[in-house]
């Protein structure tokens, strides 16, 4: 599963096309030199550029960013639901190689379970 700074992460580093090598760092002091714990570091307002040319994306552009990334993990609940149902991975290969009453077992139990969640 992951955190707020995975997906800040994951967000800052759509930014700024710098070929996978981090454009930006952390700042470990604060304005006013006071040192900024490891546990507090990771937020938008602790950033540093550290990669000549790159530019800071605005606060809100990493946040629209960040709600893209959520809004792509999110697994429909029907989803869910099936893979909870359906047949594992070794059913599935011993029903493809065994073949007849193995596999049609195995199709009905799949059919049933989409028709038991289907989709919206």
């Amino acid at each position: 599963m992951k955190t707020e700074t995975d997906y800040l992460q994951n967000a800052l580093q759509t930014f700024n096309n710098t070929n996978g090598v981090n454009w930006y760092g952390w700042k470990k002091e604060d304005d006013e030199g006071n040192k900024i714990p490891n546990s507090e570091r990771m937020q938008y307002k602790y950033i540093k550029i550290i990669k000549d040319g790159a530019t800071m994306p605005s606060e809100a552009d990493v946040n629209a960013k960040i709600q893209e990334l959520k809004d792509a993990d999110i697994v429909p609940e029907y989803v869910k639901l099936r893979l909870t149902e359906y047949p594992n991975h070794n059913d599935c290969i011993h029903a493809l190689l065994d073949g007849g009453d193995t596999l049609t077992d195995l199709q009905a139990k799949r059919q049933a379970t989409k028709l038991k969640f289907p989709k919206p």
